[in-house]
């Protein structure tokens, strides 16, 4: 989650001070178990974005406690807000550390390459428990969009369980290829190109 257009989500449904916007950006992600976020990031977060004019302090909130300091979006802060809900938002797919470590260790000892499957499926099932709690203990009639966030979290985890099962069967057939090296590069200097000289030169026609 960017916490930066988060905040001017929030704010362009009404103003709100720091306090009351890290109540309800911890309410929007389903609670700390989900992000755990601190208050000092939210605080510094708005600084940031009152330095680039995105957003302006509107009221000074007075009671029995410190004074809170109620911040309003700006137009430049709401083009910017549109702009990034307007933009493409795509999840790096081939970047993975589990593949990356595997393909070392297969170098290495395939036993290790194993472990490290079984330490991992272990790992994803623990939080695909954890995950189905959480939205067990949503309530559908006011955390819908929670609980879509978990059928999310859940189907990926599902998915890499799969792809463990996937790989641990062919294991066998991927040690057995060499790791990926890079393409060869010719040495020294590209040869020089001339320029383009024809068999015949057409003679000139006279006068």
């Amino acid at each position: 989650m960017s916490v930066r257009y988060a905040i001017l989500g929030l704010l362009a449904q009404q103003p709100e001070h720091g306090y009351a916007l890290h109540a309800r950006l911890q309410a929007l992600v389903g609670g700390a178990e989900n992000w755990d976020l601190k208050p000092a990031q939210v605080y510094n977060t708005l600084a940031r974005l009152a330095e680039a004019g995105l957003v302006c302090e509107e009221a000074v909130e007075k009671g029995g406690g410190p004074e809170k300091h109620v911040f309003a979006i700006t137009p430049a802060g709401q083009a910017e807000l549109l702009a990034w809900l307007q933009s493409e938002e795509v999840q790096p797919t081939l970047h993975d550390d589990i593949f990356l470590k595997c393909m070392l260790a297969l170098s290495i000892d395939e036993g290790l390459a194993r472990r490290i499957l079984q330490t991992q499926r272990a790992a994803l099932y623990r939080e695909l428990h954890r995950v189905t709690t959480l939205r067990a203990e949503a309530d559908p009639t006011r955390e819908l969009g929670v609980i879509l966030l978990h059928d999310k979290a859940i189907m990926h985890l599902e998915a890499d369980l799969r792809w463990l099962d996937m790989l641990e069967a062919r294991l066998d057939e991927v040690r057995r290829q060499p790791l990926p090296e890079p393409p060869m590069r010719r040495r020294g200097r590209p040869p020089k190109s001339f320029p383009y000289i024809p068999d015949r030169i057409p003679k000139e026609r006279a006068p």
